[in-house]
Protein backbone atom coordinates (compact mmCIF):
# COMPACT_ATOMS: atom_id res chain seq x y z
CA UNK A 1 0.00 0.00 0.00
CA UNK A 2 1.12 3.54 -0.78
CA UNK A 3 4.10 2.00 -2.59
CA UNK A 4 4.77 4.90 -4.94
CA UNK A 5 4.81 7.51 -2.18
CA UNK A 6 6.77 5.20 0.11
CA UNK A 7 9.47 4.56 -2.50
CA UNK A 8 9.99 8.30 -3.14
CA UNK A 9 10.09 9.24 0.54
CA UNK A 10 12.37 6.29 1.30
CA UNK A 11 14.89 7.71 -1.17
CA UNK A 12 14.76 11.07 0.64
CA UNK A 13 15.15 9.38 4.02
CA UNK A 14 18.18 7.37 2.87
CA UNK A 15 19.83 10.46 1.39
CA UNK A 16 19.70 12.45 4.64
CA UNK A 17 19.49 9.97 7.51
CA UNK A 18 23.19 9.12 7.48
CA UNK A 19 24.47 12.70 7.27
CA UNK A 20 26.38 13.96 10.28
CA UNK A 21 25.69 17.55 9.25
CA UNK A 22 22.56 19.00 7.67
CA UNK A 23 22.76 22.39 5.94
CA UNK A 24 19.99 24.68 4.77
CA UNK A 25 20.72 23.50 1.23
CA UNK A 26 20.37 19.86 2.31
CA UNK A 27 16.99 20.67 3.85
CA UNK A 28 15.88 22.62 0.78
CA UNK A 29 16.85 19.77 -1.56
CA UNK A 30 15.18 17.13 0.58
CA UNK A 31 12.00 19.17 1.01
CA UNK A 32 11.80 19.74 -2.75
CA UNK A 33 11.95 15.97 -3.25
CA UNK A 34 9.21 15.52 -0.64
CA UNK A 35 7.09 18.16 -2.38
CA UNK A 36 7.37 16.36 -5.73
CA UNK A 37 6.60 13.01 -4.06
CA UNK A 38 3.44 14.39 -2.43
CA UNK A 39 2.22 16.02 -5.64
CA UNK A 40 2.79 12.80 -7.56
CA UNK A 41 0.84 10.99 -4.84
CA UNK A 42 -2.16 13.20 -5.65
CA UNK A 43 -2.04 14.93 -2.27
CA UNK A 44 -4.12 18.11 -2.18
CA UNK A 45 -2.01 21.18 -3.13
CA UNK A 46 -3.09 23.03 0.02
CA UNK A 47 -1.91 20.09 2.12
CA UNK A 48 1.41 19.90 0.24
CA UNK A 49 2.11 23.58 0.90
CA UNK A 50 1.33 23.22 4.61
CA UNK A 51 3.41 20.06 4.90
CA UNK A 52 6.43 21.63 3.19
CA UNK A 53 6.30 24.91 5.11
CA UNK A 54 5.97 23.20 8.50
CA UNK A 55 8.72 20.69 7.71
CA UNK A 56 11.14 23.47 6.67
CA UNK A 57 10.27 25.56 9.72
CA UNK A 58 10.70 22.72 12.23
CA UNK A 59 13.76 21.17 10.56
CA UNK A 60 15.54 24.51 10.43
CA UNK A 61 14.72 25.33 14.04
CA UNK A 62 15.35 21.85 15.45
CA UNK A 63 17.84 21.87 18.29
CA UNK A 64 20.67 19.39 17.82
CA UNK A 65 20.66 16.41 20.19
CA UNK A 66 24.08 14.94 20.92
CA UNK A 67 22.86 11.34 20.75
CA UNK A 68 21.02 11.76 17.44
CA UNK A 69 22.52 12.81 14.13
CA UNK A 70 21.02 15.87 12.37
CA UNK A 71 20.01 13.58 9.51
CA UNK A 72 18.02 11.37 11.88
CA UNK A 73 16.41 14.44 13.42
CA UNK A 74 15.25 15.57 9.98
CA UNK A 75 13.70 12.14 9.36
CA UNK A 76 11.92 12.44 12.73
CA UNK A 77 10.49 15.82 11.65
CA UNK A 78 9.18 14.28 8.41
CA UNK A 79 7.69 11.37 10.36
CA UNK A 80 5.98 13.71 12.84
CA UNK A 81 4.50 15.77 9.97
CA UNK A 82 3.20 12.62 8.27
CA UNK A 83 1.52 11.54 11.50
CA UNK A 84 0.01 15.00 11.95
CA UNK A 85 -1.45 15.14 8.45
CA UNK A 86 -2.71 11.55 8.64
CA UNK A 87 -4.73 12.50 11.71
CA UNK A 88 -2.41 12.57 14.77
CA UNK A 89 -3.80 9.57 16.63
CA UNK A 90 -6.19 6.63 16.38
CA UNK A 91 -9.86 7.67 16.52
CA UNK A 92 -12.17 5.04 18.05
CA UNK A 93 -15.85 4.66 17.31
CA UNK A 94 -18.01 6.64 19.75
CA UNK A 95 -20.34 3.82 20.75
CA UNK A 96 -22.65 3.69 23.74
CA UNK A 97 -22.53 1.09 26.50
CA UNK A 98 -23.41 -2.53 25.75
CA UNK A 99 -26.96 -2.14 27.10
CA UNK A 100 -27.81 0.89 24.95
CA UNK A 101 -28.19 0.61 21.15
CA UNK A 102 -25.61 2.54 19.14
CA UNK A 103 -26.42 3.63 15.59
CA UNK A 104 -23.86 3.87 12.78
CA UNK A 105 -24.93 5.49 9.52
CA UNK A 106 -22.97 4.53 6.39
CA UNK A 107 -22.79 6.89 3.41
CA UNK A 108 -20.86 6.97 0.15
CA UNK A 109 -20.99 6.93 -3.61
CA UNK A 110 -21.85 3.83 -5.63
CA UNK A 111 -18.82 1.63 -6.15
CA UNK A 112 -16.99 2.86 -3.05
CA UNK A 113 -17.41 -0.45 -1.21
CA UNK A 114 -20.01 0.89 1.22
CA UNK A 115 -22.15 -2.25 1.56
CA UNK A 116 -19.17 -4.57 1.94
CA UNK A 117 -17.56 -2.21 4.48
CA UNK A 118 -20.77 -2.20 6.53
CA UNK A 119 -20.61 -6.00 6.76
CA UNK A 120 -16.89 -5.89 7.58
CA UNK A 121 -17.47 -3.48 10.46
CA UNK A 122 -20.41 -5.53 11.72
CA UNK A 123 -18.21 -8.64 11.84
CA UNK A 124 -15.46 -6.74 13.63
CA UNK A 125 -17.90 -5.46 16.28
CA UNK A 126 -19.36 -8.94 16.66
CA UNK A 127 -15.88 -10.29 17.46
CA UNK A 128 -15.54 -7.53 20.08
CA UNK A 129 -18.66 -8.84 21.85
CA UNK A 130 -21.26 -6.51 20.35
CA UNK A 131 -24.60 -7.67 18.90
CA UNK A 132 -24.95 -5.89 15.55
CA UNK A 133 -27.86 -5.55 13.14
CA UNK A 134 -27.41 -4.57 9.50
CA UNK A 135 -30.15 -2.42 7.97
CA UNK A 136 -30.58 -2.61 4.18
CA UNK A 137 -31.66 0.98 3.43
CA UNK A 138 -29.92 1.26 0.04
CA UNK A 139 -33.01 1.03 -2.17
CA UNK A 140 -31.44 2.71 -5.20
CA UNK A 141 -28.71 0.34 -6.35
CA UNK A 142 -30.09 -2.88 -7.85
CA UNK A 143 -29.23 -5.94 -5.76
CA UNK A 144 -27.85 -3.86 -2.86
CA UNK A 145 -30.36 -5.43 -0.46
CA UNK A 146 -29.60 -8.94 -1.73
CA UNK A 147 -25.86 -8.31 -1.38
CA UNK A 148 -26.21 -7.20 2.25
CA UNK A 149 -28.45 -10.17 3.07
CA UNK A 150 -25.94 -12.59 1.57
CA UNK A 151 -23.09 -10.98 3.50
CA UNK A 152 -25.14 -11.04 6.70
CA UNK A 153 -25.88 -14.74 6.28
CA UNK A 154 -22.21 -15.43 5.60
CA UNK A 155 -20.98 -13.74 8.78
CA UNK A 156 -23.91 -14.74 10.97
CA UNK A 157 -25.37 -11.26 11.49
CA UNK A 158 -29.10 -10.44 11.09
CA UNK A 159 -30.21 -8.07 8.34
CA UNK A 160 -33.36 -5.95 8.44
CA UNK A 161 -34.95 -5.52 5.00
CA UNK A 162 -38.45 -4.82 3.64
CA UNK A 163 -38.93 -6.57 0.28
CA UNK A 164 -40.18 -4.20 -2.42
CA UNK A 165 -39.98 -1.10 -0.21
CA UNK A 166 -39.12 2.25 -1.80
CA UNK A 167 -38.97 4.14 1.49
CA UNK A 168 -35.58 3.99 3.23
CA UNK A 169 -36.98 5.69 6.33
CA UNK A 170 -39.51 2.87 6.78
CA UNK A 171 -36.68 0.30 6.62
CA UNK A 172 -34.61 2.27 9.13
CA UNK A 173 -37.57 2.63 11.48
CA UNK A 174 -38.20 -1.13 11.31
CA UNK A 175 -34.51 -1.80 11.97
CA UNK A 176 -34.41 0.42 15.05
CA UNK A 177 -37.55 -1.27 16.41
CA UNK A 178 -36.11 -4.73 15.80
CA UNK A 179 -32.85 -3.85 17.54
CA UNK A 180 -34.77 -2.71 20.60
CA UNK A 181 -37.00 -5.78 20.61
CA UNK A 182 -34.17 -8.29 20.13
CA UNK A 183 -31.69 -6.39 22.32
CA UNK A 184 -29.20 -5.86 19.49
CA UNK A 185 -26.81 -3.11 20.58
CA UNK A 186 -25.32 -1.82 17.30
CA UNK A 187 -27.44 -0.80 14.30
CA UNK A 188 -25.46 -0.31 11.08
CA UNK A 189 -27.45 1.42 8.35
CA UNK A 190 -26.40 0.98 4.72
CA UNK A 191 -27.83 3.96 2.83
CA UNK A 192 -28.19 4.65 -0.89
CA UNK A 193 -25.34 5.97 -2.97
CA UNK A 194 -25.23 7.70 -6.34
CA UNK A 195 -22.70 7.84 -9.15
CA UNK A 196 -21.85 11.36 -8.00
CA UNK A 197 -22.74 13.80 -5.24
CA UNK A 198 -26.12 15.45 -5.91
CA UNK A 199 -28.87 17.12 -3.89
CA UNK A 200 -31.20 14.09 -4.06
CA UNK A 201 -28.54 11.94 -2.41
CA UNK A 202 -27.78 14.50 0.28
CA UNK A 203 -31.45 15.10 1.07
CA UNK A 204 -32.07 11.37 1.54
CA UNK A 205 -29.03 11.05 3.80
CA UNK A 206 -30.16 14.06 5.85
CA UNK A 207 -33.66 12.61 6.32
CA UNK A 208 -32.40 9.18 7.33
CA UNK A 209 -29.89 10.78 9.71
CA UNK A 210 -32.58 12.91 11.31
CA UNK A 211 -34.70 9.81 11.89
CA UNK A 212 -31.95 7.49 13.12
CA UNK A 213 -30.01 10.06 15.18
CA UNK A 214 -26.76 8.11 14.61
CA UNK A 215 -23.83 8.11 17.03
CA UNK A 216 -21.46 7.72 14.08
CA UNK A 217 -21.84 9.02 10.53
CA UNK A 218 -19.25 7.17 8.47
CA UNK A 219 -18.33 7.89 4.87
CA UNK A 220 -16.87 5.05 2.81
CA UNK A 221 -14.51 6.47 0.19
CA UNK A 222 -12.41 4.69 -2.42
CA UNK A 223 -8.74 5.36 -1.52
CA UNK A 224 -7.69 4.84 -5.14
CA UNK A 225 -9.66 7.89 -6.33
CA UNK A 226 -7.23 10.27 -4.58
CA UNK A 227 -8.37 13.87 -4.46
CA UNK A 228 -11.83 12.90 -5.69
CA UNK A 229 -12.30 10.96 -2.44
CA UNK A 230 -11.25 14.08 -0.52
CA UNK A 231 -13.81 16.26 -2.30
CA UNK A 232 -16.54 13.65 -1.74
CA UNK A 233 -15.65 13.59 1.97
CA UNK A 234 -15.85 17.37 2.16
CA UNK A 235 -19.28 17.43 0.46
CA UNK A 236 -20.73 14.79 2.78
CA UNK A 237 -19.20 16.41 5.84
CA UNK A 238 -20.80 19.74 5.01
CA UNK A 239 -24.16 18.02 4.60
CA UNK A 240 -24.36 15.50 7.45
CA UNK A 241 -21.41 16.37 9.72
CA UNK A 242 -19.38 13.18 9.30
CA UNK A 243 -17.68 11.67 12.34
CA UNK A 244 -15.30 9.45 10.41
CA UNK A 245 -14.16 7.91 7.15
CA UNK A 246 -13.41 4.38 6.03
CA UNK A 247 -10.92 4.28 3.15
CA UNK A 248 -11.75 1.20 1.10
CA UNK A 249 -9.24 -0.48 -1.26
CA UNK A 250 -6.40 0.96 0.81
CA UNK A 251 -4.31 -2.12 0.10
CA UNK A 252 -4.38 -1.26 -3.63
CA UNK A 253 -3.63 2.46 -3.20
CA UNK A 254 -0.06 3.12 -4.36
CA UNK A 255 -0.28 6.91 -4.09
CA UNK A 256 -1.77 7.95 -0.75
CA UNK A 257 -3.34 11.27 -1.74
CA UNK A 258 -6.63 10.58 0.00
CA UNK A 259 -5.08 9.35 3.25
CA UNK A 260 -2.83 12.40 3.57
CA UNK A 261 -5.47 14.95 2.58
CA UNK A 262 -8.81 13.94 4.09
CA UNK A 263 -8.22 15.07 7.70
CA UNK A 264 -6.91 18.51 6.66
CA UNK A 265 -9.34 19.24 3.82
CA UNK A 266 -12.53 17.46 4.92
CA UNK A 267 -11.97 17.90 8.64
CA UNK A 268 -12.91 14.34 9.55
CA UNK A 269 -10.64 11.50 10.75
CA UNK A 270 -10.00 8.20 9.00
CA UNK A 271 -11.19 5.47 11.38
CA UNK A 272 -10.71 2.29 9.38
CA UNK A 273 -9.05 1.09 6.18
CA UNK A 274 -10.09 -1.73 3.87
CA UNK A 275 -7.12 -4.03 3.33
CA UNK A 276 -8.58 -6.67 1.03
CA UNK A 277 -11.73 -8.22 -0.41
CA UNK A 278 -12.40 -10.63 2.47
CA UNK A 279 -15.02 -9.88 5.14
CA UNK A 280 -12.26 -9.75 7.77
CA UNK A 281 -10.11 -7.28 5.82
CA UNK A 282 -10.88 -4.13 7.81
CA UNK A 283 -8.27 -2.58 10.10
CA UNK A 284 -8.26 0.38 12.49
CA UNK A 285 -6.37 3.34 11.07
CA UNK A 286 -3.31 4.26 13.14
CA UNK A 287 -1.59 7.39 11.72
CA UNK A 288 1.73 6.67 13.44
CA UNK A 289 1.84 3.10 12.11
CA UNK A 290 1.00 4.15 8.54
CA UNK A 291 3.62 6.93 8.69
CA UNK A 292 6.20 4.40 9.88
CA UNK A 293 5.37 2.05 7.01
CA UNK A 294 5.50 4.88 4.45
CA UNK A 295 9.04 5.73 5.60
CA UNK A 296 10.10 2.07 5.48
CA UNK A 297 10.40 1.79 9.27
CA UNK A 298 8.01 -1.15 9.47
CA UNK A 299 5.06 -1.72 11.78
CA UNK A 300 5.94 -4.39 14.31
CA UNK A 301 2.88 -3.67 16.48
CA UNK A 302 0.45 -4.48 13.67
CA UNK A 303 2.48 -7.56 12.76
CA UNK A 304 2.26 -8.85 16.34
CA UNK A 305 -1.48 -8.12 16.45
CA UNK A 306 -1.99 -10.10 13.25
CA UNK A 307 -0.03 -12.98 14.73
CA UNK A 308 -2.10 -12.84 17.91
CA UNK A 309 -5.30 -13.08 15.85
CA UNK A 310 -4.15 -16.37 14.35
CA UNK A 311 -2.51 -17.99 17.39
CA UNK A 312 -3.82 -17.78 20.94
CA UNK A 313 -1.87 -17.98 24.19
CA UNK A 314 -2.66 -21.70 24.70
CA UNK A 315 -1.61 -22.56 21.13
CA UNK A 316 1.60 -20.54 21.52
CA UNK A 317 2.49 -22.35 24.73
CA UNK A 318 1.72 -25.76 23.20
CA UNK A 319 3.86 -24.93 20.18
CA UNK A 320 6.72 -23.78 22.39
CA UNK A 321 6.66 -27.05 24.35
CA UNK A 322 6.75 -29.06 21.12
CA UNK A 323 9.72 -27.08 19.84
CA UNK A 324 11.60 -27.43 23.13
CA UNK A 325 11.06 -31.20 23.29
CA UNK A 326 11.70 -31.77 19.56
CA UNK A 327 8.17 -33.15 19.06
CA UNK A 328 7.27 -30.49 16.47
CA UNK A 329 5.74 -32.48 13.58
CA UNK A 330 4.95 -32.02 9.92
CA UNK A 331 1.32 -31.62 11.04
CA UNK A 332 2.40 -28.58 13.10
CA UNK A 333 4.47 -27.34 10.15
CA UNK A 334 1.38 -27.50 7.91
CA UNK A 335 -0.64 -25.62 10.52
CA UNK A 336 1.91 -22.78 10.51
CA UNK A 337 1.64 -22.50 6.71
CA UNK A 338 -2.08 -21.99 7.04
CA UNK A 339 -1.72 -19.45 9.84
CA UNK A 340 0.76 -17.34 7.89
CA UNK A 341 -1.65 -17.29 4.95
CA UNK A 342 -4.40 -15.95 7.23
CA UNK A 343 -2.16 -13.05 8.28
CA UNK A 344 -2.30 -11.57 4.76
CA UNK A 345 -0.18 -11.27 1.67
CA UNK A 346 3.61 -11.60 1.80
CA UNK A 347 3.84 -8.01 0.51
CA UNK A 348 1.80 -6.64 3.44
CA UNK A 349 3.78 -8.66 5.99
CA UNK A 350 7.13 -7.48 4.60
CA UNK A 351 5.95 -3.85 4.89
CA UNK A 352 5.51 -4.39 8.63
CA UNK A 353 9.04 -5.69 9.23
CA UNK A 354 11.59 -2.86 9.75
CA UNK A 355 14.21 -2.74 7.00
CA UNK A 356 12.47 -5.28 4.76
CA UNK A 357 10.61 -2.90 2.48
CA UNK A 358 12.69 -2.20 -0.60
CA UNK A 359 15.32 -4.76 0.37
CA UNK A 360 13.39 -7.94 -0.38
CA UNK A 361 11.29 -8.44 -3.49
CA UNK A 362 8.24 -10.53 -2.51
CA UNK A 363 8.27 -12.00 -6.00
CA UNK A 364 11.70 -13.48 -5.23
CA UNK A 365 10.30 -15.44 -2.30
CA UNK A 366 9.57 -18.94 -3.55
CA UNK A 367 5.85 -19.04 -2.78
CA UNK A 368 5.48 -21.88 -5.29
CA UNK A 369 7.82 -23.96 -3.14
CA UNK A 370 5.64 -23.31 -0.10
CA UNK A 371 2.60 -24.48 -2.06
CA UNK A 372 4.46 -27.59 -3.26
CA UNK A 373 5.52 -28.42 0.30
CA UNK A 374 1.96 -27.99 1.50
CA UNK A 375 0.72 -30.35 -1.24
CA UNK A 376 3.37 -32.92 -0.27
CA UNK A 377 2.39 -32.82 3.43
CA UNK A 378 -1.32 -33.08 2.55
CA UNK A 379 -0.53 -36.25 0.57
CA UNK A 380 0.91 -37.91 3.68
CA UNK A 381 -1.09 -40.05 6.09
CA UNK A 382 -1.72 -38.73 9.59
CA UNK A 383 0.78 -41.26 10.94
CA UNK A 384 3.46 -39.99 8.52
CA UNK A 385 2.87 -36.35 9.46
CA UNK A 386 3.29 -37.22 13.14
CA UNK A 387 6.42 -39.32 12.59
CA UNK A 388 8.29 -38.37 9.42
CA UNK A 389 11.06 -40.88 10.16
CA UNK A 390 8.87 -43.77 8.97
CA UNK A 391 8.73 -42.30 5.45
CA UNK A 392 10.93 -44.70 3.50
CA UNK A 393 11.35 -45.00 -0.27
CA UNK A 394 8.04 -46.75 -0.99
CA UNK A 395 6.12 -44.13 1.03
CA UNK A 396 8.03 -41.33 -0.70
CA UNK A 397 6.99 -42.68 -4.10
CA UNK A 398 3.34 -42.78 -3.04
CA UNK A 399 3.48 -39.24 -1.57
CA UNK A 400 5.21 -37.89 -4.69
CA UNK A 401 2.56 -39.42 -6.95
CA UNK A 402 -0.26 -38.06 -4.79
CA UNK A 403 1.14 -34.51 -4.67
CA UNK A 404 2.33 -34.21 -8.27
CA UNK A 405 5.95 -33.87 -7.14
CA UNK A 406 9.09 -35.98 -7.38
CA UNK A 407 10.63 -38.41 -4.90
CA UNK A 408 13.61 -36.03 -4.72
CA UNK A 409 11.35 -33.12 -3.67
CA UNK A 410 9.74 -35.23 -0.95
CA UNK A 411 13.20 -36.14 0.34
CA UNK A 412 14.33 -32.50 0.27
CA UNK A 413 11.29 -31.42 2.29
CA UNK A 414 12.02 -34.01 4.97
CA UNK A 415 15.68 -32.96 5.06
CA UNK A 416 14.81 -29.25 5.40
CA UNK A 417 12.26 -30.05 8.09
CA UNK A 418 14.85 -31.99 10.11
CA UNK A 419 17.30 -29.08 9.93
CA UNK A 420 14.64 -26.55 10.87
CA UNK A 421 13.48 -28.62 13.84
CA UNK A 422 17.06 -28.92 15.14
CA UNK A 423 17.55 -25.16 14.82
CA UNK A 424 14.26 -24.39 16.57
CA UNK A 425 15.20 -26.65 19.47
CA UNK A 426 18.54 -24.89 19.80
CA UNK A 427 16.90 -21.45 19.86
CA UNK A 428 14.31 -22.63 22.40
CA UNK A 429 17.08 -23.36 24.91
CA UNK A 430 17.90 -19.64 25.07
CA UNK A 431 15.58 -18.75 27.96
CA UNK A 432 16.22 -15.01 27.77
CA UNK A 433 15.32 -14.92 24.07
CA UNK A 434 12.20 -16.99 24.72
CA UNK A 435 10.92 -14.71 27.48
CA UNK A 436 11.52 -11.60 25.38
CA UNK A 437 9.69 -13.12 22.42
CA UNK A 438 6.71 -14.23 24.49
CA UNK A 439 6.52 -10.78 26.16
CA UNK A 440 6.44 -9.10 22.76
CA UNK A 441 3.65 -11.42 21.66
CA UNK A 442 1.67 -10.56 24.78
CA UNK A 443 1.94 -14.09 26.24
CA UNK A 444 3.45 -13.80 29.69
Amino acid sequence: MLDRLSDRLNNVVRSVSGKSRITEQNIADAVEEIKVALLEADVNLKVVRRFVSRTVREASGESVLRSVSPGQQFVKVVYDKLVEFLGDERQDLALRGPDVPSVILFAGLQGSGKTTSAAKLALRLKKEGRRPLLVAADLVRPAAVDQLQQLGERIGIPVEAIPGSKDPKAVVKAGLARAKKEQLNVVIIDTAGRMQVDEALMEEIRQVSALAKPDERILVADAMTGQNAVEVARAFHESVDLTGVILSKFDSDTRGGAALSIKTIAGTPIKFIGTGEGVEDLEPFYPERIASRILGMGDVVSLVEKAQETIGADDAERLQKKIRSATFTLEDYLEQFQRVRKMGSVQSLLEMIPGMKGNIDPDQLDMDQMKREEAIILSMTREERHNHRIIGMSRRKRIAAGSGSSVFEVGQLIKRFDKMRAMMKKVSKNKKYQSQLMAQMGHR
